[in-house]
């Protein structure tokens, strides 16, 4: 689930609402995908790019095929923050600058509500496996190619 810094504010009412919509328990399905690059490794990404696809993105999935993820979009640059509530599996997540290079990568645990956050402004991050970018030795710094232009 992604939330912003600049709606922090609102981060009561929005847990609410998701805590009261869990019986509807909802999985992104039919997303467009988008084939990334990075080195050697080509990566089969999910892209949710509207508010509401951000906020199911992967919840309630309980697996990832190994080259796969969800590169998030986002219209304009900001501290975009994401947590994994409602999310059964561990995940990375790189933050990607308008380059395509890596800003930071982050460790999160399923169902957990710690913020991870950027470390600059960014439009796009990418959720894969647990520990896909550091098994890959990619690191901030490391260019993903093949982003979508939003």
């Amino acid at each position: 689930m992604h939330i912003s810094i600049n709606n922090f504010r609102h981060l009561i009412p929005c847990a609410f609402l998701v805590s009261s919509s869990l019986a509807f328990a909802q999985v992104n399905t039919s997303l467009p995908t988008v084939e990334l690059k990075t080195g050697i490794y080509r990566i089969q990404a999910e892209v949710a790019d509207t508010p509401e696809k951000r906020q199911i993105g992967l919840m309630n999935r309980t697996s990832m095929p190994m080259n796969s993820g969800m590169l998030f979009v986002f219209e304009e640059k900001a501290g975009h923050c994401f947590w994994m509530f409602n999310t059964k599996i561990p995940l990375s997540i790189a933050f990607i600058a308008d380059d395509g290079k890596i800003v930071n990568v982050e460790e999160m645990q399923a169902g957990t509500t710690n913020n991870h956050c950027p470390k600059a402004a960014v439009r796009y991050a990418l959720e894969m496996n647990k520990q896909w970018f550091s098994e890959r030795v990619i690191s901030p710094g490391s260019v993903i190619s093949g982003l979508p232009k939003k």
